[in-house]
């Protein structure tokens, strides 16, 4: 093999190694979180109130930890090597994931949730490593393929879980989540080739080192991560109120679980297929130009969303959204990528990943507050985020092609 063939061979097996570790991650952890409300009623709280408070709890103190720790993660992985990282948040979903088998209190599983925000950073260091690792014609292309299979990793989980807790039960799913994670620890460990890290010198000839108020100075982020909490904001929003929609809509008793549960997986799926179409289009146009249009289709979604009378037609026009969801956050993490200096990549991605935590731990709750004066009501929301960001994007961000 000649030696112009091994940088090519070694960039696309450490994409490979990288994307196959993200969905192992991704759909491990949707192995068991959407049933959490069911353990912790099996942990003794009988009171449904009660229960869905604890769980709501345990599931928004993730990622409102992670948001806060993200970006120092990302810092000491540009420092110290990002596989060595990413090695570390791995254990630590381990530990705890195995430790959850063993809760016998709700505050067990809030405490355990809540250390595992300091641990986590798993998807913002994949993210990082394949725009690392790839050649800068190839930056997009990377960023999307890991992103599908973070979003492909949902749409399997679930339904995987929902029928190994009938088999060994709630408490040795825990178990088997974590021997999940442990095979994507040895993809990583084992397969995994990190480039030798150059430190650039600074005028007193000390390593560089990456600074938070470098990043903010990038062409295009300040409005990016507006954009990105905007569309995960959106995207989680509509979770709490799926179910009581698809209710008003006509279905029940089962039906109502049954239908939510495939409207979940065919976004999760779209948004998958939208992060991979990013990729193509980016190739042809700027991201400016496909940020706006996932944007101005997914305003045109939920303005659909709120009007919609039928179950199949909300199921496709969510589908919809999910596609253009799924393009738009890549394109935004796809544009900053293509400006980020080499060895900045995980201090960059950490920082632009807390604006997508910070939609997910906040958009549900605040969902849930609106639809109390109407579940329609969330969908104009969404639709006035949305508006303001795409008005933004079209003042402020530059166009380069990526």
């Amino acid at each position: 093999m000649s030696d112009a063939g091994k940088p090519a061979d070694s960039w696309r097996r450490n994409q490979a190694v990288v994307t196959g570790a993200a969905f192992i991650g991704s759909a491990a952890f949707t192995l068991v979180m959407p049933f959490l409300p069911l353990y912790i009623q099996e942990l003794g709280v009988a009171d449904i109130r009660e229960a869905a408070l604890w769980a709501g709890l345990s599931l928004g103190i993730t990622p409102a930890i992670t948001a806060l720790v993200s970006p120092f993660w990302g810092k000491v992985a540009d420092r110290y090597g990002r596989k060595l990282l990413l090695e570390r948040s791995i254990v630590g979903f381990v530990i705890v994931m195995a430790l959850m088998a063993y809760a016998r209190e709700a505050w067990h599983v809030f405490a355990l949730r809540a250390a595992l925000g300091f641990v986590a950073g798993y998807g913002a260091l994949t993210v990082a490593m394949a725009a690392e690792n790839a050649p800068s014609e190839h930056v997009a292309s990377a960023i999307g393929t890991v992103q599908t299979a973070q979003r492909l990793g949902p749409a399997v989980g679930p339904v995987i879980g929902g029928g190994l807790a009938a088999v060994v039960g709630m408490r040795r799913s825990f178990l088997v989540t974590a021997v999940c994670y442990v095979g994507a620890l040895f993809l990583i460990m084992l397969l995994y080739r990190e480039k030798p890290r150059r430190k650039e010198a600074g005028e007193s000839g000390q390593p560089r080192q990456a600074r938070f108020a470098d990043v903010l100075r990038f062409p295009n982020f300040p409005v990016l991560f507006t954009g990105v909490f905007g569309l995960q904001f959106v995207e989680r929003s509509v979770g709490p109120i799926l179910p009581l929609l698809v209710a008003d809509l006509g279905a029940s008793g089962d039906g109502v679980a049954l239908a939510s549960g495939v409207i979940f997986s065919v976004i999760a799926v779209t948004a998958a297929a939208g992060a991979q179409l990013a990729g193509r289009l980016l190739q042809r146009g700027t991201a400016k130009r496909v940020v706006l249009a996932g944007t101005w289709t997914t305003v045109l979604v939920v303005a659909a969303a709120a009007a919609v009378g039928r179950v199949t037609v909300l199921g496709a026009t969510l589908g919809v959204g999910g596609l253009a969801v799924g393009a738009a956050m890549t394109a935004a993490y796809a544009a900053v990528g293509s400006v980020t200096p080499a060895g900045m990549h995980a201090t960059t991605f950490g920082l632009l990943a807390s604006g997508s935590l910070i939609g997910l731990a906040i958009g549900p709750t605040v969902s849930g507050l609106v639809a109390s004066f109407g579940i329609r009501m969330v969908f104009g929301l969404d639709a006035l985020l949305l508006v303001a960001f795409a008005f933004g994007v079209t003042r402020f961000m530059n166009e380069p092609r990526t």
